[in-house]
């Protein structure tokens, strides 16, 4: 068996698949806000990936809340399945496009990470519960997660992400023009570090990865509801999109069972949305024609886009969503329950920081530079850090006396 052998640079950075001119190549990265040697065998976008998915954070998404909180039901999507089925068709809308793979993947697992636990009912009670220091928000959150927060390396603080992949944690709902400093803590300190060009728009990679965001919960929302009974295959074919569907898969198999019939709905309906960005975003890409990476950052609008005539059919779909699944009462019911449970502990920790745990006394002291402000951030890192069944635990230390009896 022959050597392997790989090339001289510094950077090893072999694309295996053709890349369009306005792909992000490895091989042009930006870097790292702290310098490292390139890996032989990975490109610094793959590099980016397996950190995250190594991150302590990146595990924690299993036992967080998308719609369903963990004990209602082990089929029910978690943040960590939701993660993985964003990946999953951030890579196939990328390699349509021919656009960086890795880079697209890397945003889609890396866009979750500081989500708090209890969905967003639990970012809702976090951002009232810190209004007054200037508020919580995720998106914020998991670019700390990546700059701050995760510390498993003896160089650095952080994962020391590519500047890529920091762009696009931040900006793949678009341009930040106006972050708020007291609100987006870690995007105010990281710009001190690095200009992300918040005027500006993520590369394709990262529009790619919001776009699957949108596809994935839209999709596998309907089939958890279906499957918690909050409504019927029939009660959402009120919605045009999935009328029309259901109806081809019916005349095509006039037979079939109930359960797969929900389940070839659900593969039409990605399919369909997947077809139409990648039809969109290949026309958009062909009208605005850009050169380079810096041609889609200055376009004056989003390259990576659903069609006019199937975003109309996606908000009916989410409006549908919105009332019969997101304030279905018996979901309400979940959330206001644990938000008052996250709301407490949250009061608890800031009036009387000795009830955490010690490193997190610590790190109080370290940190929070003897602030008020300082002080909720950090009570709000570990909240943001738990998983549901932690903070429920968590809860029942602190308020049920008879805990430590069990």
């Amino acid at each position: 068996m022959s050597d392997i052998t790989f090339k001289d640079s510094p950077s090893y950075n072999y694309c295996a698949l053709p890349l369009a001119v306005y792909a992000c190549r490895p091989d042009q990265s930006a870097g790292r806000i702290f310098p490292e040697d390139e890996s032989k065998v990975r490109t610094c976008f793959q590099r980016d990936r397996d950190r995250i998915i190594h991150s302590g954070a990146f595990r924690r998404l299993k036992y967080k809340t998308q719609v369903f909180v963990y004990h209602q039901g082990d089929n029910y999507r978690t943040r960590l399945s939701h993660t993985l089925e964003v990946a999953q068709i951030s890579r196939t809308i990328a390699r349509a496009l021919m656009v960086n793979e890795d880079l697209a993947e890397t945003v889609a697992l890396a866009h979750d990470l500081g989500h708090p636990p209890f969905a967003h009912a639990g970012e809702d009670v976090l951002n009232e519960c810190m209004s007054a220091i200037g508020g919580f928000d995720h998106n914020d959150q998991s670019l700390r997660v990546l700059t701050f927060l995760d510390r498993k390396y003896p160089e650095f603080i952080g994962l020391n992400m590519t500047w890529e992949t920091l762009e696009g944690v931040v900006k793949h709902n678009g341009p930040v023009p106006s972050p708020d400093p007291k609100k987006q803590v870690a995007l105010a300190a990281l710009q001190k570090q690095t200009d992300l060009k918040l005027n500006t728009y993520a590369t394709v990679e990262a529009q790619v990865a919001a776009l699957s965001d949108d596809i994935a919960y839209n999709n596998h929302d309907v089939e958890d509801g279906i499957q918690a009974g909050l409504f019927t295959l029939q009660d959402i074919c009120e919605v045009r999109f999935i009328r029309d569907i259901v109806g081809a898969i019916k005349k095509k198999y006039p037979a079939l069972d109930h359960e797969i019939l929900v389940y070839e709905t659900i593969r039409e309906m990605i399919g369909a949305m997947v077809e139409d960005v990648i039809e969109e975003s290949a026309r958009r890409l062909e009208k605005h024609n850009p050169q380079s990476v810096d041609d889609v950052r200055g376009a004056d609008r989003a390259m990576v886009a659903f069609s006019d005539e199937m975003l109309v059919k996606v908000n009916e779909l989410r409006a549908f969503l919105w009332k019969r699944m997101y304030k279905h009462y018996k979901v309400c019911r979940t959330m206001h329950k644990v938000s008052g449970l996250l709301k407490s502990l949250y009061e608890a920790f800031v009036s009387d920081p000795e009830l955490l745990p010690h490193e997190w006394q610590t790190r109080i002291e370290v940190e929070s530079d003897g602030s008020d402000a300082g002080r909720a951030r950090v009570v709000a890192d570990y909240l943001a850090g738990m998983t549901d069944r932690y903070a429920v635990r968590e809860y029942s230390r602190i308020f049920d006396p008879s805990w430590d009896l069990h």
